[in-house]
């Protein structure tokens, strides 16, 4: 194997995307700064106790592990930012009231996540701790919604689900182990045949309702249709209502949302609202989040939480901006000449100086020449 051949769903990043990617990285932080959330950076490894809120098997499977050699401890390359910023605000920041902590970094995953995905996704995202109300679930579907606006998306599509709906069922009929584990993943895959096959043990009402929960997706319709179709059980009643509120605050934000009571996500940390939003052209959702309540538990302080990621590199989108032109300026030890081409990057001017050889894909537009003994700079077409 030639050695510069790189690993399956793992690729390099070349300036013109890494421009992008850079300057998206740097307007959403900012934006996350005017919400009032305060950056996090988490280290890219810890030992694997810390990098699973709970007995998450799916992200379990998608970590990579190592052996620490100064301690002889298994460590892990974190595969969910979520997890570290967590075991932040439980245990080093250990606030009273609300905590709002963003973050932006590399993950790496044993596995894609999707068709095109890549294993090594520039995840960034922003998390509130503290509140368990809806409003800030509000705030935080209104910030990731303004993030995608922000990355140049278009067309969103926002579908919302409640993981209440499900354990509730899963709950009253005693599922557990592996039968609760193929349920999940049936209503996940909305495999209606094996639902069936798979819930036919259980009392009618129940099998029924998990059947019915594949097929609750769609407009704001949906919400009766699962009154209708699910058991009456206090904790489905209580999830439905929340759906409504949400979808009522959000409406009066201008944000239109659709629904799917069976998406579940693939994390074992949520606990109550999942979101996703889709765009075409992206086989994939562009950005998810949801509720995990007890998400600092492990780290011995349980906390409401929610929050979302996206991946900023998958929304880089083709023809990459073209880097700004700069000022190509002669190589030389003149003081005078030093001294000017170091004010001009200073003023955020980009000089290239010439060392004889193509500048390659930095593109200039001006040359700095001296005139009368000062150094000036002029357009290429007065050279």
């Amino acid at each position: 194997m030639r050695n510069w051949i790189l690993p399956e769903y793992i690729s390099d990043v070349l300036p013109s995307e890494a421009r992008q990617i850079e300057a998206m990285r740097r307007s959403l932080l900012d934006l996350f700064a005017r919400y009032g959330y305060e950056l996090v950076q988490p280290p890219l490894v810890e030992y694997v106790e810390s990098l699973f809120t709970q007995d998450d098997r799916a992200l379990d499977l998608k970590t990579f592990k190592l052996v620490d050699e100064l301690t002889g401890r298994q460590m892990g390359l974190r595969a969910d930012i979520t997890p570290q910023v967590a075991r932040i605000d439980a245990h080093l920041l250990n606030r009273q009231g609300v905590t709002r902590l963003c973050y932006a970094g590399s993950v790496v995953t044993t596995r894609p996540d999707g068709i095109l995905a890549t294993r090594e996704p520039r995840q960034i995202g922003a998390e509130i701790y503290g509140v368990a109300g809806i409003a800030a679930d509000v705030e935080i579907i209104e910030l990731m919604v303004e993030s995608l606006t922000l990355a140049g998306v278009k067309e969103l599509r926002l579908e919302i689900g409640h993981l209440g709906l499900f354990l509730a069922l899963a709950d009253a009929a005693a599922l557990s182990g592996e039968a609760r584990e193929q349920v999940f993943v049936a209503l996940q895959q909305k495999d209606a045949p094996s639902l069936h096959e798979l819930t036919a043990g259980l009392p009618a009402e129940l099998a029924q309702g998990l059947q019915a929960l594949a097929q609750c997706y769609g407009d704001a319709e949906v919400l009766d249709k699962a009154r209708a179709s699910l058991p009456a059980l206090p904790a489905i009643s209580a999830a439905l209502d929340t759906l409504a509120q949400l979808q009522s605050a959000l409406q009066l934000r201008g944000i239109a949302v659709g629904f799917d009571l069976s998406e579940l996500h693939s994390s074992d940390y949520h606990t109550g609202l999942v979101f996703n939003a889709y765009t075409p052209g992206f086989a994939n959702a562009v950005a998810r989040g949801g509720r995990y309540d007890s998400v600092g538990e492990k780290f011995g302080r349980s906390r409401p939480a929610t929050g979302f990621s996206l991946d900023v590199r998958a929304l880089t989108q083709l023809p990459f901006p073209a880097a700004r032109p700069g000022i190509l300026a002669p190589a030389g030890d003149d003081p005078a000449l030093i001294a000017t081409i170091r004010a001009l990057r200073n003023a955020g001017e980009t000089v290239i100086v010439n060392l004889g050889v193509a500048a390659g894909e930095v593109e200039f537009d001006r040359i700095l020449r001296q005139e009368a003994g000062d150094w000036q700079v002029f357009p290429v077409s007065q050279a």
